[in-house]
């Protein structure tokens, strides 16, 4: 009797072990859910076919078709506008190039706020000037969904090994959720606070990274003109105080590093033209607190640097756009 009973035991934990694996199973299917992705640029395309190959159903637009076609090749549904994603799903994010193509893909008139469902999660990956972001999360607020802004440092190379980083800025309760999309696509996944946060730090990042690229550039191409070989020259600045992100890892001169875009005719990097975008924007934030022309005109060492004609000019177009912005 005995020995029926500890059978009859066995038997109904193998069958309680079988339902929590079929439970704990369901759940994971369940959060397989469709994910809209809009922007499939040279970030935008690599980070969603991490999500597909995470087992993530991807619905997807560009307003580049032939954009599309290598992500549907790989099992995406592509559709025609931000709108028609918006109506299929109810997680969306979106990688574009610049404030204006966010305010359009999302309150245009074929954009996600037009049939964004309620309970949406937004998450909006562009870098972009910090108060648009908090204009888009009042936007989707007002139609029931929720936005988040988490824009990536890594570049292309690191999209397409799911190694970004996200800088993540929102309501605390959904971070989460986001989370869980995120890691998908990157290796660090940082909540930085409310809506517009992740966007300062990635603003921030960008701010140093352009600095010491330029540095790198200049210091690089003195070295060269004076006669060292670059390679040389960028092993003693890496072993040496000069060292930095841009001469260690991301070196501009062709011929210094192999798998960077100076090594690949300057193909799939972060352009230019972008990082001036981003830069762009500095100014205007700067000027909205006064505070920095009192650091610059009375704290040294900072001071000292408006001794330089190029300070002075910044200092007479910061007072010039100060004293436009107030009157």
């Amino acid at each position: 009797m005995a020995a029926l009973f500890r059978g009859s035991r066995n038997l109904l934990q193998r069958c309680n072990k079988h339902v929590d694996q079929v439970l704990v199973s369901s759940r994971s299917m369940a959060s397989k859910t469709p994910v809209g992705f809009i922007g499939l640029g040279n970030m935008g395309s690599p980070m969603a076919k991490n999500l597909l190959k995470h087992g993530y159903p991807v619905i997807a637009t560009d307003v580049f078709p032939e954009s599309c076609k290598e992500l549907q090749d790989e099992g995406a549904q592509i559709l025609d506008s931000p709108a028609e994603v918006a109506d299929k799903a109810d997680r969306i994010i979106t990688m574009l190039p610049s404030s204006p193509n966010v305010i359009e893909v999302y309150t245009g008139p074929n954009g996600i706020l037009r049939k964004v469902k309620k309970g949406t999660l937004l998450i909006d990956s562009s870098t972009i000037d910090p108060s648009v972001s908090k204009e888009m999360a009042l936007a989707a607020e007002k139609m029931g969904a929720v936005f988040m802004d988490a824009p990536v440092s890594g570049g292309v190379g690191a999209a397409s090994l799911a190694k970004l980083t996200f800088m993540v800025g929102g309501v605390e309760e959904e971070y989460t959720a986001a989370q869980e999309l995120l890691t998908c696509m990157g290796a660090n996944v940082v909540y930085c606070g409310q809506v517009g946060t992740g966007q300062a730090a990635k603003i921030c990042n960008n701010m140093l990274l352009a600095i010491g690229m330029i540095g790198t550039a200049e210091t690089m191409n003195l070295g060269i003109r004076l006669g060292l070989d670059p390679k040389l020259l960028a092993q003693i600045l890496n072993m040496s105080s000069g060292r930095c992100w841009s001469s260690d890892s991301y070196n501009p001169v062709p011929g210094v590093m192999e798998g960077v875009p100076s090594g690949n005719n300057y193909q799939g990097g972060f352009g230019t033209t972008l990082m001036a975008k981003v830069c762009s924007v500095l100014p205007y934030l700067a000027m909205s607190d006064w505070m920095c022309l009192y650091v610059c005109l009375f704290i040294p060492p900072f001071s000292s640097l408006l001794l330089s004609l190029s300070s002075l000019v910044c200092l007479f177009l910061f007072i010039f756009y100060s004293s436009s912005s107030l009157s």
